[in-house]
């Protein structure tokens, strides 16, 4: 059975071989291959030789073309910094008063150097991967991105001192997503991955009315396409464990915070979950025994729609043999 039929398989409860490992790599990927992170966001040869490369040795059943949180922001014009060994950042908000976002204009994809770059891993994925890994695409949620314009800081402000102008910025930056999610399905995405972080941040009446609406619209048009969703809100979500399933994602990943148990029997028959065991203390820090012990409990406590993976990103000075460790432990379990 291959990864592709695996996770098909898997989102369906359909019978598998072993359960899915859904390990986000970004980092690790480019250290992997030996080269720097700036190459490695800036050059989608590079992410692609590294995502494959990984998924060939660690058992990984999805390749991705994930990097960092701030492709949209650079080609919307934002004054981004792009480390030569770091993940790439914007500190410089673009949108400083409202105002600014009369003048912000939509930025199709392939004329945007960052995004066009992420379509072209995806389509080179298709020609080297086509129907053995599934392709995972990635967009910022809608909140995602107006913080990276506005700052995380005005953000949390703007709930209180200009919540309408902050819904516009919100539906601009649902349009804006839209049109690149659908860019990567056309260009050869079998999933869309949404991260919206900063939702960890706001309890369920906020997330309720200021991302959940905006997540919903982006998940509907990429259904619309054929293509699936799956869900990453990095931090604690125990508050948001009710509302995340109504998105409509296919796949919700949960971080190491959250109850795994609680949130498999809240998705139970909504959606699949992913996740969780600590990427830090059990996966970079733990001993090869101690992953495949933690591995094999969300394996447990999930269902026959579950997906494993660290909570978060896999970090870059992870041993290799502890990562390898998840891949044993899933192919010790009997599905």
């Amino acid at each position: 059975m291959n990864p592709y039929t695996r996770v098909q398989n898997r989102l369906v409860g359909k019978n598998v071989n072993r359960p899915p490992n859904l390990n986000i790599i970004m980092a690790f990927a480019a250290r992997y291959i030996g080269v720097n992170y700036k190459k490695y966001v800036t050059d989608y040869r590079y992410l692609v030789d590294g995502n494959i490369r990984c998924c060939e040795t660690f058992g990984i059943d999805m390749v991705s073309a994930i990097s960092d949180p701030v492709r949209e922001t650079y080609d919307l014009g934002a004054n981004v910094t792009l480390p030569e060994d770091d993940v790439p950042y914007c500190s410089d908000p673009l949108i400083k008063e409202y105002s600014d976002l009369e003048k912000l204009e939509h930025v199709n994809p392939e004329n945007g150097k960052r995004m066009n770059d992420r379509l072209k891993a995806i389509r080179l994925f298709r020609e080297k991967v086509v129907d053995y890994y599934p392709i995972l695409g990635w967009v910022e949620g809608p909140m995602a991105l107006a913080s990276n314009l506005r700052g995380v800081i005005k953000v949390m402000e703007d709930f209180y001192e200009s919540p309408e102008p902050l819904k516009n910025l919100l539906e601009f930056c649902c349009e804006q997503q839209v049109l690149f999610a659908k860019a990567q399905v056309q260009a050869g995405a079998d999933f869309i991955g949404i991260g919206d972080a900063v939702c960890s941040l706001i309890g369920p009446r906020r997330y309720k009315e200021y991302a959940l609406p905006w997540e919903r619209k982006i998940i509907d048009e990429v259904h619309k396409m054929g293509a699936k969703v799956k869900l990453h809100i990095c931090g604690d979500v125990t508050p948001l464990l009710e509302l995340m399933p109504e998105t409509g994602a296919d796949i919700i990943d949960v971080d190491w915070m959250v109850d795994f148990k609680q949130a498999a029997e809240i998705f139970r028959g909504k959606c699949s979950l992913c996740g969780n065991f600590d990427p830090v203390r059990v996966l970079r820090n733990g001993t090869p025994e101690q992953i495949k012990k933690a591995t094999k409990k969300c394996v447990d406590q999930g269902d026959s729609t579950t997906f494993i993976a660290a909570g978060c990103e896999v970090p870059a000075d992870t041993p290799e043999l502890n990562l390898l460790a998840v891949k044993e432990a899933l192919e010790e379990v009997h599905s």
